[in-house]
């Protein structure tokens, strides 16, 4: 397994054959900047082809890729070395306990290779940026501060946040010149947001479960971390807006769904907010990166949207979809968001901070 003569990266994906890596797999297919050169899974999948490994449990109407489909896994414990002789840097999609995680997307950071995370292991680590690409990309200053902590030469990590804050938070973005104070969101959260389908859950048919592991308190305290500032080389989490968060399990394959109740300080007009949705630019623009959407916000008129399964596609499931702005009598103003969670949320949002820390030159071949 040589490294290919293009000039596309060479990439690994770890967790290669969970629903997260599943969809790294489908995304970076004739990707114009990456190419997947290496996949790895737990010891239980090693040594298989990755179709034999994924067979009976691949996701996806679409067929695996044939660049894939017959590449051996490897281990994600065992065979770093050989990682790191294939690619130019990891996605990290594992799926074990958060302590093994973080070892082990320290232990090929360390052994010089560039992670970029979709888990949760890592976002609170101190020198960790948690980068939403349109909000916060000012935050990839941490990267040499990370890499001078730890001795570390090529090698780092990198985060993206959780899939639920990725539906509400950039709405929230465009607003921040009304100085949002207060915010009581309600997520309604995809099947696939916990690695399962209809199949896989049977719970959920005609049933909705008002809990979510964890859920509330990221979609409370990371949006603190992606607003806050970086200050004598550690983060300084933002203050506000205050965020209270509800998230509820709901049957529908992928698509997450935020209902937001927001306060301001500045006292926008309907008008006012509108423009923001609809004029807010994305400050990745200029950067043309492969992955961004044409539109990061688009707003909808229609009073029955957005739906999940009508819009939770929009730009190739990268943009996010606004709708029903109305009056709030208690906190002002109140509206409804969504996001695709297995795209923007995890896999193509990760997708897009790889190609952020490409352009950003952070990211090269090895």
């Amino acid at each position: 397994m040589a490294k290919p003569t293009s000039q596309k990266l060479s990439v690994g994906i770890l967790g290669a054959t969970g629903m997260v890596g599943q969809r790294l797999v489908s995304l970076l297919e004739n990707h114009s900047w990456f190419e997947v050169r290496a996949v790895a899974a737990s010891r239980n999948s090693a040594g298989k082809t990755y179709a034999e490994a994924v067979d009976g449990r691949w996701n996806y109407s679409t067929p695996i890729p044939s660049s894939v489909r017959d590449s051996i896994v490897l281990s994600v414990e065992d065979d770093v070395e050989n990682m790191k002789n294939h690619v130019d840097f990891v996605f990290s999609a594992i799926d074990m306990e958060k302590d093994a995680i973080r070892s082990l997307e320290e232990l090929y950071a360390s052994s010089g290779m560039p992670v970029v995370s979709n888990n949760s292991a890592h976002r609170w680590t101190t020198d960790v940026p948690m980068i939403l690409p349109e909000i916060n990309a000012d935050h990839l200053a941490m990267i040499p501060i990370q890499q001078k902590n730890r001795g570390w030469d090529t090698g780092f990590i990198v985060v993206k946040p959780n899939c639920s804050v990725q539906s509400f938070m950039p709405a929230i973005e465009a607003l921040k010149q009304f100085e949002p104070l207060e915010v009581v969101v309600s997520t309604l959260q995809a099947v696939s947001g916990a690695g399962k389908t209809f199949e896989t859950m049977p719970e959920i048919l005609d049933n909705v479960i008002p809990f979510i592991g964890g859920e509330e308190e990221k979609s409370e305290k990371e949006p603190m971390k992606i607003w806050g500032r970086i200050e004598n080389g550690a983060f300084v989490l933002a203050k506000t807006p205050a965020i209270s968060a509800t998230c509820i399990r709901v049957p529908v394959t992928d698509g997450h769904m935020a209902s937001i109740n927001v306060s301001f300080k500045i006292q926008p007009t309907r008008e006012q907010l509108l423009s923001a949705f609809r004029n807010f630019k994305s400050p990745i623009d200029e950067l043309n990166l492969p992955s961004a959407p044409e539109r990061f916000l688009t707003y909808l008129e229609e009073e029955n949207r957005p739906q999940t399964k009508l819009d939770r596609d929009a730009c190739r499931g990268m943009g996010i979809s606004i709708g029903r702005l109305r009056e709030d009598p208690i906190r002002g103003w109140k509206f409804v968001a969504l996001s695709h969670n297995t795209i923007r949320g995890a896999a193509g949002g990760a997708v897009l901070v790889a190609e952020l820390l490409k352009a950003r030159g952070f990211l090269h071949a090895q």
